[in-house]
């Protein structure tokens, strides 16, 4: 098996952004879930994704990953359009939607071989578990890859939906409320894990969450949408200015 590069790499400067956003709206009968949300997200960057419940984060994550079609405006994913050429702009895309699901009776690897036939970038059963055991690795699941599902813990489940999304070895990497109902000590291991994807192997992060905390330690660039609306959209250090800290930052947004 081939082993993974575990030195830090150097990520090459984008001459544009990885992931382009551009005017996306998105209505459902007469309720606006996004208007006219744009921004770009560049190569090699950790970009959180910010908002009240409700606000439209797991619409837009929808509609980057071409799950819904947006009712005007585009996203650009590695210069490929997600609504002109939704097949090629999602292949450099690995995400998790809201909580991943497997099936409880059978092994991590077991599901990971179901979900890894579904790729195109692994084409035959030798690339497939040469890349399971890859992501496995990464990850830190090896170990327990041949346990049921069943058995794991919830911040487990997450690993293993993050191996899941990182299959096709995707350029962009989105995340969404990946800490979810995790402990401190999964949560500090879901951080560790998002920083090594980045520094390791130079993945670009979309993470939607609510442990601004968290977010503050890890996101270079930060985005906020309120009621469907983007009201920032700019770096970590612009967002927290003189507050202190990015949650301090986004209450005051949220409450002009």
């Amino acid at each position: 098996m081939e082993k993974i590069q575990q030195r830090p790499i150097e990520i090459p400067q984008a001459s544009h952004p990885l992931a382009e956003v551009g005017n996306v709206t998105k209505k459902v009968r007469k309720r606006i879930l996004l208007k006219d949300v744009s921004f770009a997200v560049e190569q090699g960057e950790i970009c959180g994704l910010l908002g009240p419940n409700g606000a439209g984060k797991t619409t837009l994550i929808r509609v980057m990953t071409g799950l819904i079609r947006p009712d005007s405006g585009d996203i650009l994913i590695g210069g490929r359009s997600v609504v002109r050429e939704r097949e090629a702009a999602v292949a450099n895309v690995g995400a998790i939607v809201e909580s991943p699901i497997f099936f409880p009776y059978m092994t991590g690897r077991e599901n990971l071989d179901n979900l890894a036939l579904l790729h195109p970038n692994l084409p035959d059963r030798k690339a497939r578990k040469r890349r399971i055991e890859e992501v496995l690795e990464v990850v830190r699941m090896d170990k327990r890859a041949d346990e049921k599902v069943k058995t794991y813990s919830l911040g487990m489940k997450q690993r293993l939906g993050i191996a899941q999304a990182l299959l096709g070895d995707p350029q962009l990497l989105i995340l969404d409320e990946p800490a979810n109902g995790l402990d401190p000590m999964g949560i500090r291991e879901l951080r560790e894990l998002i920083l090594k994807l980045k520094t390791e192997f130079g993945k670009t992060i979309l993470v939607s969450s609510h442990l601004l905390d968290e977010l503050q330690k890890i996101c270079d660039r930060i985005v906020v949408i309120r009621e469907g609306e983007q009201v920032f959209s700019g770096s970590r250090e612009e967002m927290i200015g003189s507050s202190g800290s990015l949650e301090d930052a986004f209450v005051e947004m949220m409450t002009r």
